[in-house]
C-alpha cells in the first residue's frame, strides 16, 4: 500500500533562523534522506516552494478562481512530501521516521503526517 507522508514546519519559525542556524539543520538532512532511500520504501520525495509563493485554484460561479497564497491559514504548512510504500501503517511509521523531519527541526515545528493512499497513478501513458 501507498502512503503519502506530509513533512510540515512552522514558516514564520523557520524565516526567523539565521542562515548558519538553517545551515546547521538543513546539513544533518542528507543521511536521513540517504536511509529514507535505502530502505527501498521510497516512491517520490519533493520539497515545496514558500508558502508565500503559492497559489491557490477554488471553485467559483461554476469556474477556478486564482488567489495567492497558501490554501489555508494556519501556523503549520506542508513543506515537503513523500510517497513511501509499505505493508500497512506501523511499517508506514518506521520508514516515515527515517526522514529528517521525524529527527530535527523541533525549535520549527518539523512533523509528518501519513495518510494511506486510495488510488495512484503516475499520469504516464503506458
Amino acid at each position: 500500500m501507498k502512503y503519502l507522508c506530509l513533512a510540515y514546519y512552522d514558516a514564520k519559525a523557520f524565516e526567523a533562523l539565521s542562515a548558519s542556524e538553517v545551515e546547521a539543520i538543513v546539513s544533518k538532512c542528507p543521511p536521513h534522506d540517504q536511509a529514507l532511500r535505502a530502505s527501498g520504501h521510497l516512491v517520490v520525495q519533493a520539497s515545496l516552494g514558500a508558502p508565500r509563493d503559492a497559489t491557490v485554484l477554488r471553485p467559483r460561479n461554476g469556474r477556478p478562481a486564482v488567489t495567492d497564497g497558501p490554501y489555508v491559514e494556519t501556523k503549520e504548512l506542508a513543506g515537503g512530501f513523500f510517497i513511501i510504500e509499505a505493508r500497512d501503517l506501523n511499517e508506514a511509521i518506521r520508514v516515515a521516521s527515517l526522514h529528517p523531519a521525524a529527527h530535527l527541526g523541533e525549535r520549527v515545528g518539523w512533523g509528518i503526517e501519513i495518510r494511506p493512499i486510495e488510488r495512484f497513478e503516475t499520469g504516464r501513458n503506458g
